[in-house]
């Protein structure tokens, strides 16, 4: 196993922004579809007949097998490589995708949907591990912040990527697009990424808390969506089911030897608090993601390239400011920014209460649109770093994992429950009354989980913890940099150098290895 450019790599070096490239690549893939398939739902819901509860586990099903299965994956890649894994999630990834593109009915595309997330879970932790394995402490943080500012530009441009292709050649291309710049990945990745693990890693894997995570969000999924239906006897039974799991898996994760949730990751208050911000607003985004295109679509009456068009203000935010964002949140703290962006989020959303029938782009969704971008923009980066200077360096892939799948499982249960929550079920996706009602009341919602998350940023997170204490973080010499602040390394060893004690606690948790 090949691993001499583990720790050692310079940023501004060529294989430095090979490795950024394939890194960013292969995470865009996961965070593309999570978004991209939303444009196309009317679309499809037409094209194969389905229902709104069939629409919903188009995206409910990659989002199961992907939070569900996520942390997992962040084992495997410490244990067995953290490329390998990348690059077998990379091939699976590209092999489901094909099979959405062939899918004859909602069914099929459904279980393809099911095993891209599988695909994801593998490659997705595995993205972000290998920059802080690889490249020397100067300049992980720089390489964090590249892949946190161009992640969140795959995510944002996603939905006018696939407004194009459904209104161009169909929604089958939005899946078959996987398929080439897989190759891109793999082709790039077996060249110039190096392969690192983590050397302490022993014992076995904890298949139980895998199986039990995915059977409880599973589980919880079916009763939120369902219930959209009416209360029926399969709903209580299969949310009941759900939350013993969830609570059989919590008991099973404290009483194993090696669990796939480290306890011990959440000794760190940061970590806890910041996890928690995630959650909230990663529910806010997916909610809104999955309702907005509707409502454009079904009551404002834009086309699906319109639509996400109208999204393009998020992208164009997030590649131009996402740098000045990552030094702005180096300088002064996570503090504000995991506090004011989603309180600017939050406006961004409540603005979307004036888009209805016969909305002006420019006036009503070009405002609302902005705003929420530059409050994605501030959030986004400080967000992913702080995760990160929470743990030991080490432990980058299940810390990583953990976030993921905290994102993921926060919008597989908001793109279950809002629906039901708000009363838009059936075929009522298609009915522009229905669908006007149900989109502003999820936008209050929506607004609220934003909220939400920043007070918790406000009474939880403290001081700088991202500002380097023993070794100053120096920019690296190139054009690529985000200036993101990861944790600070000590040179020669592998944990975080030693920070003072703040009133929140130790900033770095006591995991041991998966």
């Amino acid at each position: 196993m090949r691993t001499d450019g583990a720790g050692t790599l310079a940023l501004g070096t060529a294989q430095g922004r090979w490795v950024v490239l394939a890194t960013v690549l292969g995470s865009s893939m996961a965070m593309l579809d999570g978004t991209v398939v939303n444009v196309a739902l009317p679309r499809i819901g037409a094209d194969l007949g389905a229902s709104l509860a069939a629409l919903q586990w188009t995206l409910n099903a990659y989002l199961l097998s992907l939070a569900g299965l996520i942390l997992l994956g962040g084992a495997l890649g410490d244990r067995y490589g953290r490329r390998r894994v990348f690059l077998i999630g990379v091939a699976w990834f590209a092999a489901a995708s094909a099979l959405c593109a062939l899918a004859p009915n909602v069914g099929v595309l459904i279980a393809a949907r099911g095993l891209q997330g599988i695909g994801g879970a593998l490659l997705t932790p595995g993205s972000l591990a290998m920059l802080q394995a690889v490249f020397r402490p100067d300049d992980r943080s720089a390489a964090v912040g590249l892949w946190s500012g161009l992640g969140g530009v795959s995510a944002a441009v996603g939905p006018f990527l696939g407004g194009w292709l459904v209104d161009g050649p169909g929604w089958r291309w939005i899946f078959l697009l996987n398929v080439p710049l897989a190759a891109v990945v793999l082709a790039v990745s077996l060249r110039h990424v190096p392969e690192s693990r983590d050397e302490s890693a022993t014992g076995g894997f904890d298949v139980l808390g895998a199986v039990l995570a995915a059977l409880a969000l599973g589980g919880v999924t079916y009763a939120l969506t369902a219930a959209g239906e009416g209360l029926s006897p399969a709903v209580w039974i299969s949310g009941a089911a759900g939350l013993l799991l969830g609570a059989a898996f919590v008991v099973t994760e404290r009483r194993r030897a090696a669990p796939m949730l480290p306890p011990e990751l959440f000794a760190s208050r940061l970590f806890t608090s910041v996890n928690l911000v995630t959650l909230c607003v990663y529910a806010a985004f997916s909610g809104v993601f999955f309702l907005l295109v509707v409502q454009l679509q079904t009551v404002s009456g834009f086309t699906p390239l319109t639509s996400g068009l109208a999204l393009l203000p998020i992208t164009v935010l997030m590649l131009a400011l996402s740098s000045r964002a990552g030094r702005l949140g180096k300088r002064i703290g996570p503090r504000l920014p995991l506090v004011a962006g989603p309180m600017i989020c939050a406006a961004g959303v409540l603005l979307m209460l004036r888009i209805g029938a016969g909305a002006s782009y420019w006036t009503d969704v070009l405002p609302a649109t902005t705003v929420m971008g530059c409050g994605m923009v501030l959030l986004v980066a400080p967000l992913t770093a702080t995760v990160l200077a929470a743990v030991d360096v080490r432990r980058a892939g299940i810390a990583s994992g953990v976030n993921n799948a905290a994102a993921r499982a926060a919008g597989l249960l908001a793109v279950a429950a809002l629906p039901a929550l708000v009363g838009l079920s059936g075929e009522a996706y298609q009915v522009p009354a229905a669908v006007d009602s149900a989109f502003r009341s999820a936008m209050a919602i929506c607004a609220g989980l934003l909220v939400t998350g920043g007070l918790v940023a406000l009474a939880t997170v403290r001081g700088n913890v991202l500002a380097p204490q023993d070794h100053p973080v120096a920019e690296p010499d190139c054009a690529w940099t985000c200036g993101t602040t990861g944790p600070p390394i000590d040179p020669g060893h592998e944990k975080p150098a030693r920070r003072p004690s703040t009133p929140q606690g130790p900033a770095t948790g006591t995991a041991t290895g998966p």
